[in-house]
């Protein structure tokens, strides 16, 4: 039999209608809920191919995902728990108490964080795909989400302008880090298995560029909140004494924001440091490989990189945030 002729996979919602027995493998009864087979019932044999852990047991009246896969014959298997109604909620549940602290700006900041989200969906992943440069593509993106981000969130004026400009500068700064740090640790994009994976399926896809690419997004997460927010901050420690000179008011300006980037540095750390957690506990635990060995590897420098190039760009954004502020408000 020619298994590439074979139809795909399909996917469908279930819920469990009652479970039958329960012994090494769970037998339920499973009714569609989708597709053109919803209502359709059937029985499936869960567990019984693998080893069931206590956390993939399903109950009565659970709703699951389920794959249909075709080969010699037809077979249901269910894949995990249905999680999405749960993530609507907890979305709603976000813009409740969005709008509950700060009410219309708040909701235009998340518009903003949906439309960032469209950015990287249809112009820079496809774009992507089609062969182009990564780094390139992820900066061009950057500049967008960053402009429409900051005026969504803050509004058109000059404090979101000079933000903004604080903002590009920096991107630029990080752009150029991470080149340099990327080539000077020798990585090649490699160091996880879902770069891994591309590559066998999509040869014309540049994994370092992509390296590049996430660092530079990555470090925009953060990036603008810290030039707003020192932007702001100046201006209004100058609403305070509009008599202060320029090098009066960043200096004043920069010893506020010298807190926010000792603080920063361990957010950002903290941030990848939990995002790559399960690495670090499956190295820790290995007896064989010495720690050096474990410290070289492409998959642990690509994270220390990122945290590296990322702290130092958005270092980078205080200075440059309040420099750009002072001079501007202290402008006659």
């Amino acid at each position: 039999m020619d298994f590439s002729d074979l139809p795909p996979d399909e996917h469908y919602r279930g819920k469990i209608i009652d479970v039958l027995e329960k012994d090494d493998y769970q037998k339920v009864q499973l009714k569609i809920l989708n597709g053109d087979e919803a209502g359709k019932q059937i029985i499936i044999e869960h567990g019984k191919n693998f080893d069931l852990m206590e956390s993939q047991l399903v109950e009565k009246n659970d709703v699951v995902t389920v794959i249909k896969s075709h080969g010699i014959e037809t077979t249901y298997n269910i894949a995990e728990p249905y999680r999405l109604d749960a993530v609507f909620f907890m979305i709603v549940f976000l813009l409740f108490v969005v709008f509950g602290f700060m009410r219309w700006k708040g909701l235009s900041s998340l518009i903003g964080l949906g439309i960032s989200i469209l950015i990287l969906v249809k112009l820079v992943i496809p774009m992507i795909l089609n062969g182009h440069n990564p780094l390139l593509i992820s900066f061009i993106g950057s500049l967008f989400i960053a402009g429409i981000s900051i005026y969504l969130a803050h509004g058109f004026n000059k404090r979101s302008s000079l933000a903004l400009v604080s903002t590009l500068i920096t991107i630029v700064i990080a752009l150029v880090l991470s080149v340099w740090f990327v080539s000077m640790g020798k990585l090649f994009g490699m160091g996880t298995e879902e770069a891994f994976l591309l590559q066998l399926g999509m040869e014309n896809i540049n994994l370092r560029g992509l390296l590049l690419g996430g660092i530079v997004i990555g470090t925009l997460g953060v990036l603008d909140d810290v030039t707003t927010t020192q932007t702001a901050a100046v201006e209004e420690i100058y609403k305070a004494n509009p008599n202060f000179s320029f090098k009066e008011l960043y200096k004043r300006g920069f010893s506020v924001g010298r807190e926010h980037m000792i603080s920063m540095i361990n957010t950002l750390a903290l941030a990848y440091i939990g995002a790559a957690f399960p690495m670090f506990i499956l190295f820790y635990t290995s007896e064989t490989i010495p720690l050096w060995v474990i410290a070289n590897n492409e998959m642990v420098v690509e994270e220390i990189v990122r945290t590296l190039a990322g702290s130092i760009a958005l270092l980078f954004a205080v200075p440059i945030s309040t420099l750009l502020a002072a001079y501007t408000y202290t402008k006659k």
